[in-house]
């Protein structure tokens, strides 16, 4: 057995501790938090005059510390080096998309830590900028020198426009959904950049959707006998329901795992609060949710 005095005692105990500490931030997984502005829902009340409107992008949120990109929660995206050469040294907000309806294939592509072949087809779709001044109209036109000078055809800006009126808007809205758009976004043009929530910047749909838990694979029958039939899931405050369309035959094959996070769309709420007309949307590897309680 080994004695120390109390000084030795004491030196120990820190070298041990500096250690300890120092090999738990080296082994940490990469992360990075930049400030984030998230959407509020559309509520009919806004002067849309004031808004800037653009296609609403169903791809991988990601932002660009001037080094890295980095996904919304701050886990590190190992995209090649080629794709960022003549990004900026500046902080961007943007959508890493490969196309309408085809967040499937740009998860598995974006968030593959040995970057492929299929990273040619991914742009970095640029919609704001965290760190600088300045309202929404005056970042737009940043943005769109960023863009000019980087001479990188992977960094696109987000196509910004104005509507007069609610009609048009509608009008705008059933368009993009019928060509397959997710949506449209409504940013105020005279918005600073908020981290968290914001009112000034808008989603508006034709459907809402969530996330929910996958908690039970549910047989098929017929066509889909030895498929995924419906998926059970457990959404907010432990409500179960069961999602049976919305699949491709891919996903019936191969079914998001018990533990993932799905998203799905509706339409309204029942009397019981059960999501009416559910159907899939997509898995979420990019998003984690509590798992939420039994009902």
């Amino acid at each position: 057995m080994l004695w120390f005095s109390n000084s030795q005692s004491v030196h120990f105990l820190l070298v041990i501790l500096i250690y300890f500490t120092v090999f738990s931030v080296a082994s940490a997984p990469v992360k990075n938090q930049i400030p984030t502005e998230l959407a509020s829902v559309f509520n009919q009340q806004q002067s849309i005059e004031n808004y800037w409107i653009s296609e609403k992008l169903d791809g991988i949120r990601a932002r660009w510390d001037g080094k890295h990109l980095f996904t919304r929660q701050g886990n590190r995206i190992y995209a090649p080096a080629w794709f960022t050469e003549g990004f900026p040294d500046q902080v961007m907000d943007g959508e890493l998309w490969t196309g309408r309806q085809n967040f499937e294939f740009t998860a598995a592509t974006v968030l593959d830590e040995e970057p492929g072949k299929d990273w040619h087809k991914v742009h970095f779709m640029l919609f704001d900028l965290p760190t600088e001044p300045g309202t929404f109209s005056q970042r737009i036109l940043q943005m769109q020198q960023i863009v000019s000078k980087s001479h990188n055809p992977s960094l696109k800006l987000v196509h910004q426009y104005k509507i007069e009126n609610r009609k048009q808007l509608d009008a705008e809205l059933n368009r993009l959904t019928k060509e397959g758009a997710e949506g449209l976004m409504l940013h105020h043009q005279d918005a600073l950049y908020e981290d968290g929530r914001s009112q000034y910047l808008l989603k508006l749909k034709t459907f809402k959707d969530d996330e929910a838990l996958v908690i039970e694979h549910i047989e098929g029958k017929g066509k889909y006998t030895g498929k995924m039939g419906a998926l059970r899931v457990r959404w907010k405050q432990g409500i179960e329901f069961k999602i049976g369309t919305g699949f491709s035959d891919a996903i019936r094959a191969n079914p998001p795992a018990i533990g993932e996070t799905i998203t799905f769309k509706y339409y309204g709420l029942t009397k019981n609060g059960i999501p009416r007309f559910a159907s899939f949307l997509r898995i979420r590897p990019d998003k984690t949710i509590p798992s939420y309680t039994a009902k």
